[in-house]
């Protein structure tokens, strides 16, 4: 079993294997407080996954308990490579081999310290967080019903009334709006189409209702 991180086609394998290793899953949720009623809980979607393990770079190659000497590096050369990861952008690639594990992270967190007695060693806690890529939907011309750019019509459509024979602005406001008196609300939005005198409404006129 080894444990790599890759930054793109380079890995980076360490020299001991963690005696463990520790996921966290969780999944999000909400919580209501509803009057009579009590606390709710309404789940959201899964968290992203925490990973943490602790080792060692050693001074000091031992293949008692070392990977590979191939990729073997001074410890102060391998934590300055974890600090190059530590403030990169780009997600890297984490493989534990002989397991499922193989998931883009970035490194979240890197403690170091040192133990007398054991020179040039650099001890180590590492935690990463998985990493996934955040997908917007683009909305396309057809389903908004507008070219791209163009501001969305928040106007409400005026309701008209189309008069008919026999009819007068106080029948249509009784008829429409419920109160014969509001008569001249409707004849203040349609001045210009009934003229100076608002009893000689003409069959076919289209007014704006308020």
């Amino acid at each position: 079993m080894s444990f790599t991180l890759k930054d793109g086609n380079t890995p980076f394998q360490f020299p001991v294997n963690p005696e463990e290793v520790n996921i966290s899953r969780s999944k999000g949720y909400e919580t209501v407080n509803m009057l009579e009623h009590g606390e709710f809980d309404f789940a959201q979607g899964e968290k992203v996954k925490e990973i943490t393990f602790s080792s060692f770079f050693p001074k000091r190659f031992d293949p008692s308990y070392c990977m590979d000497e191939k990729s073997f590096l001074d410890p102060r050369v391998a934590m300055n490579v974890l600090n190059t990861f530590l403030i990169s952008k780009k997600p890297l690639r984490f493989i534990i081999s002989e397991t499922g594990v193989n998931v883009p992270v970035f490194i979240v967190s890197l403690n170091s310290s040192f133990r007398g007695g054991e020179i040039g060693d650099i001890y180590f806690d590492l935690t990463l967080r998985t990493w996934r890529d955040s997908k917007v939907e683009k909305v396309g011309s057809a389903a908004s019903g507008s070219k791209s750019g163009s501001r969305t019509d928040l106007k409400k459509n005026s309701k008209t009334y189309t008069v008919k024979s026999g009819d007068s602005l106080s029948k249509i406001a009784k008829l429409e709006l419920g109160s014969s008196s509001k008569w001249n609300e409707i004849y203040k939005l349609n001045a210009k189409i009934i003229g100076s005198d608002p009893n000689r409404i003409k069959p076919g006129q289209k007014l704006v209702m308020p």
